[in-house]
Formats: C-alpha cells, sequence, structure tokens
C-alpha cells in the first residue's frame, strides 16, 4: 500500500528534523570542543537557535500523526466511545483552527521580513527562509489536524450506523 502526499511530506519533515537535531548536536560538540581550545566556532548560537526551531516545525506533522503528543484522558476514556469522539472532535477543531490562525500569520510574518530584508545578528543570515521553513512545517501539521478530524467525522459516522 502506497503512502498518501500527505504521509510522504511528513516523512520527509521527520528526516529534516532528524538532520536538524543532528546537525545542533554536531555543531554543540563542535562549539563546545573549540571553546576548549580557544577557538569557539562564530554564529553556533544563532545556528542551533535556526536548527531548534526547523526541528520543531519539523517534527510537529509526524508526532500528531503517531500520537506522540502528551494528553490527559482519565475521565474520558470512562466514556462511551461516541461521546469519546465527540470530544475528540471537538478538541481537534479548536487545535485546527489555533494553527490554522498561527500558520496564516507565520507566513504574514515571514513576508513583512523578507520586505525588511531582516537579517540574524551575528551571521547576518535573512530571517525569513527560516519563517517560511516554518511556516511549511505548520502547514503540514495544519493540514494534518484537518485530515484527523475528517477521520474521527467518518469513524463517528461509522459508530451511528451500527
Amino acid at each position: 500500500m502506497g503512502f498518501t502526499p500527505l504521509e510522504h511530506v511528513s516523512r520527509v519533515f521527520k528526516l529534516l528534523g532528524a538532520a536538524a537535531l543532528m546537525g545542533m548536536m554536531l555543531l554543540t560538540v563542535a562549539d563546545v570542543v573549540g571553546r576548549f581550545f580557544k577557538a569557539p566556532i562564530f554564529g553556533s548560537v544563532e545556528v542551533v537557535g535556526f536548527l531548534a526551531a526547523i526541528l520543531v516545525a519539523a517534527a510537529l506533522p509526524y508526532t500528531y500523526r503517531a500520537d506522540g503528543h502528551v494528553g490527559v484522558e482519565i475521565l474520558v476514556r470512562l466514556l462511551p466511545k461516541q461521546k469519546q469522539l465527540w470530544i475528540t472532535i471537538l478538541t481537534r477543531t479548536l487545535s485546527l483552527i489555533l494553527f490554522s490562525l498561527i500558520t496564516w500569520q507565520m507566513f504574514l510574518y515571514a513576508k513583512d521580513i523578507h520586505e525588511t530584508g531582516e537579517v540574524s545578528m551575528n551571521l547576518e543570515f535573512p530571517v525569513y527562509y527560516i519563517v517560511y521553513l516554518l511556516s511549511a512545517g505548520l502547514t503540514v501539521f495544519t493540514v494534518t489536524i484537518f485530515m484527523a478530524v475528517v477521520n474521527d467525522i467518518k469513524q463517528l459516522r461509522g459508530l451511528k450506523t451500527k
């Protein structure tokens, strides 16, 4: 069975996040060793910050699909399956609204800093590249939430027909 385009993009972002984590780790180790020999890596703190932002945005879609987020379900598990689904649909819809707004604002922010030519403090790297990448990760995350809501509604309809 093949992957859906959303699953494929989610896996690509997962790999991007893993590469960002690896880069953070290697750069931090190299910087610490360099500091020991009085030769730190210039701009390493900025680059690690960029990589951390990329890691978070890239990991969100896959983590959501894998149900790797923290959830408090102690009372919800005691309810009938249909009521559990209604609560899940409600919380996911609220998440969808929130992250749709965040994604939209992130794209607007990226556009603004692109137009103003904002760069990072030390390396003078154009920050809008990172913000556009974050926006892309949030877009995939938002679509992932939307698909989860659609699947939950299908599941709820399946319960009602029984």
